[in-house]
This record gives C-alpha cells, structure tokens and sequence, in this order.
C-alpha cells in the first residue's frame, strides 16, 4: 500500500500565491510519475500538472507561465508552486503517484485525499 498525504491547501485572494506539497509513503520501490489534478465542483477532474522522475514536465495551457511543479525524490514529494492565482483555479487539487513496490511489481496508480483552494476575487 501507498499513502499520498497532501498540504497548503487553503484560501488565498486573487493574484496570491499558495505552495501544495504530497508526501508518498509505504511500499515504494520507485515513483515514476507524480502529478497534481483538480476538480471544479459540477466539472471533471482535470490534469494541472505533472513531472517524471527525469523531471520532465507538463503543464494544462492554463496554469503555464503560473504554477511550477516540482519533485523531491528522496523524500517521494512533489510539490506545486501556484502564483497569480485566479478564481477559476477554485477546485479540489488532488495529488497522483504512478510506481512500483517491487522491481518486478506492475505499476501502482494512487491518488491522494484531496486538498481545497478557494481563490476570492
């Protein structure tokens, strides 16, 4: 089992800035792929941004130039560095991990509980 453990979730005002952090635990062997979606309420998920363990990075066009997205892999945490935060990023941000607890183990997909940004304009 892995555990994703999300923070820094909160409210902020328009043009603010806010920094999520999602801690992976349990049995990793490696991590792969991290990201960070979000779900709007009466809207799909949808992917913000993610990062390999290369540090390749994607972004959705709305966030670029605003969030950054980045990894810590000793510590199994990626992080998502959010400024000039408008009210459409109001949505529940949820963290996601693809890995492996073995060598020879298929790949795992986990998402973590969610964290809320509220962005007040």
């Amino acid at each position: 089992q892995v555990q994703l453990v999300e923070s820094g979730g909160g409210l902020v005002q328009a043009g603010g800035s806010l920094r999520l952090s999602c801690a992976a635990s349990g049995s990793i062997f490696s991590i792969d792929f991290m990201a960070w979606y979000r779900q709007a309420p009466g809207k799909q998920r949808e992917l913000v941004a993610a990062i390999t363990n290369a540090d390749s990075t994607n972004y959705a066009d709305s966030v670029k130039g605003r969030f950054t997205i980045s990894r810590d892999n000793a510590k199994n945490t990626v992080y998502l560095q959010m400024n000039s935060l408008k009210a459409e990023d109001t949505a529940v941000y949820y963290c996601n991990a693809h890995g492996r607890s073995r060598s020879y183990s298929p790949v795992f997909n986990y998402w973590g509980q969610g964290t809320q940004i509220t962005v007040s304009s």
